[in-house]
């Protein structure tokens, strides 16, 4: 459980510290990178356990980088959380239909994206 890596992608300083501090505190590695043209490269190179994705990114979005991830045979397998502070109703969908493995909406609750990354780790990892 200790020291599992996560690959975070959030643009907004301030939420990527918070994220990182949450899971260092919680035990995990982090990796860190705020734009998603970045984030296969990064997935192939370090097999992170989980990637926790924000949807509204920059030049590339959260979704088509999830899309990306999903197509490469080496990074299809890694369990992908969306993170979103709007997340209005064709948004919503466009989540959901995208198929990622789990949501937290910003600003994030704590316990519940804890609970959630070890759930999503656990299911990929087996008994």
């Amino acid at each position: 459980m200790a020291d599992e890596l996560i690959l975070i992608v959030e643009d907004d300083e301030n939420s990527r510290i918070l994220l990182r501090d949450v899971l260092a505190i919680a035990g995990y590695r982090t990796l860190e990178v705020d734009f998603a043209e970045e984030v296969l490269e990064l997935a192939r190179q370090h097999s992170p356990r989980l990637i926790l994705m924000d949807i509204q990114l920059q030049a590339m979005s959260g979704i088509d980088a999830f899309r990306a991830l999903r197509k490469n045979e080496h990074t299809r397998g890694i369990p992908v959380i969306a993170v979103s502070a709007s997340v209005m109703g064709e948004q919503k969908r466009e989540i959901g239909e995208a198929g990622f493995d789990g949501f937290e909406q910003k600003p994030i609750s704590v316990s519940r994206l804890l609970r959630l990354i070890r759930e999503l780790i656990d299911r990929t990892t087996g008994p």
